[in-house]
């Protein structure tokens, strides 16, 4: 398809100059360069005002970021050629900082490819395409990743919400080998058994890996309490760390069976429990009941998904860094996290202070951490640094 003009309005090619890539609907001089007649995923070149080259890119009409910058190069559009040569930078990425083919080796933006997202298992591949421009290049994606890595499984996990936004179906389909079920994936010394085709997101929170191993230093705890536990990530690396037992929650029972087989896969079968519920009411019944931990890891899905949710998305997490509190023993330590990117670091701090004042504790910031090196933030897109986990210990009461 022919490549659009998108011309924007005076001044505002300002953010893409500064390095941003997305272009906004109210950015867009319509008179010039209608966005009705756009099709979803077309590619676009885009314009400043003055009549200024900008960048190639693709658009979709139908939403609020109806472009995206995909090349500053004149000379290389979004082609199959440049494709495999995103994919390679990302691979050769990943393989210096890896020695075992875990992580997310495409992270849209932050690694110059808007709307993909690639997540690696070994020989296997989950893909998200989240926009109509990647969607539309499909075939050339996955020709690019057979073409570097030479997988034996490719899973499309488009059954991300994200979708709908931009007017594309929800599916998964397996487009290379079958559906394998649960596969091995090891962290630390830790392995576990995951779903990549059915478990949350793509199977795995790969972005938490280095705070999860972070635990270590912090040594051995005697009682540990893993909150939103999904597999039991965080849990297991306390268990592996020396943890004498670990309390996993999580709403989901599948989910807890999962962590009870990891456990037990891990040698740890013995000292790791799962309680199933919703997380502000496992803890209320642990805190009536006086149980109390050397260790609270509090990892919630988003509560501010939405910038209009920010209100009530902040109480929700003073709520639970509040419950997290009263089961802390003193000296004690504290992993909250927040993976809301509408919630920034200092607001994020700002909450947990707040539920720790209302429980009379006073807390020491020991540790910061955000996502690891496999979701490279892009510097000019601060909702690309979505991740943060602070590790905070409880100082003596009185």
């Amino acid at each position: 398809m022919n490549r659009a003009p998108l011309r924007l309005k005076k001044d505002q090619e300002r953010r893409l100059l500064a390095g941003h890539c997305w272009v906004y609907s109210n950015e867009v001089d319509i008179e010039a360069t209608p966005l009705k007649g756009l099709e979803p995923g077309q590619p676009v070149e885009i314009f400043a005002q003055h009549g200024r080259w900008l960048g190639h890119g693709y658009a979709n009409p139908h939403s609020l970021i109806c472009a995206r910058l995909v090349s500053r190069r004149r000379a290389r559009p979004l082609s199959a050629s440049l494709l495999v040569e995103r994919v390679r930078s990302a691979l050769a990425l990943r393989q210096r900082l890896y020695a075992r083919p875990f992580y997310r080796l495409i992270h849209g933006e932050g690694d110059a490819l808007p709307g993909l997202v690639v997540d690696r298992y070994g020989d296997l591949l989950a893909v998200q395409l989240t926009t109509a421009g990647m969607e539309r290049k499909r075939g050339d994606v996955l020709a690019a990743l057979e073409q570097v890595l030479r997988p034996t499984h490719i899973v499309l996990r488009n059954d991300t919400a994200v979708r709908e936004q931009e007017g594309l179906a929800q599916s998964v389909d397996w487009v290379l080998g079958e559906d394998p079920g649960e596969i091995e994936l090891i962290e630390g010394e830790m392995r576990f058994r995951v779903s990549p085709g059915s478990g949350q997101k793509t199977g795995w929170f790969f972005d938490q890996a280095e705070n999860r191993l972070a635990l270590r230093r912090f040594g051995p705890v005697r009682g540990a309490l893993d909150v939103c536990c999904y597999l039991g990530g965080w849990g297991l690396q306390a268990a592996a760390g020396g943890a004498r037992s670990v309390t996993c929650v999580d709403s989901s029972a599948a989910a807890l069976e999962q962590v009870a087989a990891n456990a037990a896969r891990n040698g740890a079968g013995d000292r790791v429990v799962g309680l199933q519920g919703d997380a502000f009411e496992v803890l209320r019944g642990l805190r009536d009941d006086g149980q109390r931990f050397d260790l609270v890891v509090l990892d919630p899905p988003a509560f501010i998904k939405r910038r209009k949710d920010e209100r009530e998305g902040t109480r929700a997490y003073e709520r639970l860094n509040r419950l997290g509190l009263e089961l802390l023993e003193p000296e004690g330590l504290l992993v909250t996290s927040s993976c809301s990117f509408h919630m920034s670091r200092d607001a994020f701090l700002h909450a947990v202070q707040a539920a720790a004042r209302r429980t009379g504790r006073d807390l020491q910031l020991l540790q910061a951490g955000a996502q690891g090196p496999d979701h490279p933030v892009h510097p000019a897109i601060a909702e690309t640094a979505y991740l943060k986990t602070f590790f905070l210990r409880a100082l003596p009461e009185g």
